[in-house]
């Protein structure tokens, strides 16, 4: 466990705490409802005493805990760690004014859970009689930072591959009219064919720049979406090509309601990850046991590509083949990117881009036999 130090402030509760307006400072009481800001937060916050009695518990707080905020309140937030002793140090140094600001690594205790590794950011506030405690999951920071680091991605992507396929286009168009052209003034039949090669060669890599430039030339056609039918359209098309050997399960909640999107952007989405899986069960597809699951679920509060959602579409494409290798696990989404001979590595490219236009989010976890991508939509 690593021993309390003060860094520079960057939490929600120092920024809340340095506020000369915000919602800590403007209370006169202590009613629940003078915190209610702090509901809105990812992040699990309390307001306590010096003592460390609970003042307030937001919501997220809540439901870590497994507790809710009336049987919260009034009682000794210290109680909930492993080892109570740190932050009652911690709340001693913040009612004698030796910082504005602490952090330290905890474990949160919680009912019917295993404990929570969480980073602690003790901060005052302008009242003596309260202390804003945010307690981070340590699993919640490394996904919020890996989700930035996808949507990065993602726009650097974009940016590449739109200046990349015009950077090839325009010289491709003048070597495939080239080889028409001097195709027409040779007689010599194997001649010839050196030149049929290089007008199919540039066929091909004009379909690959189509391909590439694809998301951003067609429009965004927006109507009523349910996504079973969505996942009912890939299922079909994977059956059709894989009829022998894989089985294709459905695992819906129905009461997911319908949404503003792009059908057939959608379709394209889930068809390239499920396609992709497909293809890596080729070992498992000729045993006979290979096994694509689509699972749709509501996620509630839901935070991703830096917002807050009230509730968000998860569908799950879950295979149970080898993985994706370790080598290229961090680039997956990246152009040209492909772990397997032959692929072209634009499916998931693809698939981001298409989800991202509906202000969602693929995020994958993989491990031998279970490889699990995770699409994120925001719901009305």
């Amino acid at each position: 466990m690593k021993k309390p130090n003060a860094p520079s402030p960057h939490s929600a509760a120092e920024h809340a705490a340095a506020q000369p307006n915000g919602p800590v400072e403007t209370r006169k009481s202590f009613a629940p409802s003078q915190f209610q800001a702090l509901d809105l937060l990812a992040t699990l916050v309390a307001v306590v005493d010096p003592q460390g009695r609970v003042l307030f518990a937001n919501a997220a707080l809540e439901d870590a805990l497994g507790m809710s905020r009336r049987s919260i309140a009034g009682s000794m937030l210290q109680t909930c760690f492993t080892e109570p002793a740190q932050l009652e140090s911690a709340l001693q140094g913040a009612s004698g004014n030796q910082f504005a600001a602490l952090r330290y690594d905890a474990w949160l205790k919680r009912l019917n859970h295993d404990t929570l590794p969480v980073h602690v950011v003790v901060a005052q506030t302008d009242n003596p009689g309260e202390v804003i405690v945010e307690l981070l999951p340590l699993e919640q920071q490394a996904r919020q930072e890996r989700e930035e680091r996808l949507i990065d991605q993602a726009q650097a992507n974009k940016e590449l591959i739109r200046n990349l396929a015009h950077e090839i286009k325009n010289p491709l168009g003048g070597i495939r009219g080239a080889a028409q052209l001097l195709q027409m003034d040779l007689e010599s039949r194997e001649l010839i064919e050196y030149t049929q090669v290089i007008i199919h060669e540039a066929d091909r890599l004009q379909s690959l720049v189509d391909r590439l430039l694809a998301p951003h030339r067609r429009p965004h056609v927006v109507g009523d979406v349910n996504i079973h039918e969505v996942c009912e359209r890939v299922r079909s098309l994977i059956l059709a090509e894989f009829p022998k050997g894989l089985k294709v399960v459905r695992d819906y909640d129905t009461s997911i309601p319908e949404f503003r999107g792009d059908r057939e952007q959608l379709i394209q989405a889930v068809l390239n990850i499920a396609h992709n899986a497909a293809q890596a069960l080729g070992q498992r597809i000729a045993a006979g046991d290979a096994r694509i699951v689509f699972r749709t679920r509501i996620g509630r509060q839901v935070t991703f590509g830096k917002q807050r959602y009230r509730l968000a579409l998860e569908l799950h494409v879950i295979d149970n083949g080898p993985g994706v290798p370790d080598s290229i696990k961090d680039r997956i989404f990246f152009p040209l990117v492909s772990g397997r001979d032959g692929g072209s590595g634009l499916g998931l490219t693809l698939a981001q881009t298409f989800v991202q236009q509906h202000h969602g989010l693929i995020e994958c976890e993989s491990v031998p036999n279970q490889t699990d991508f995770k699409i994120l939509i925001p719901l009305p």
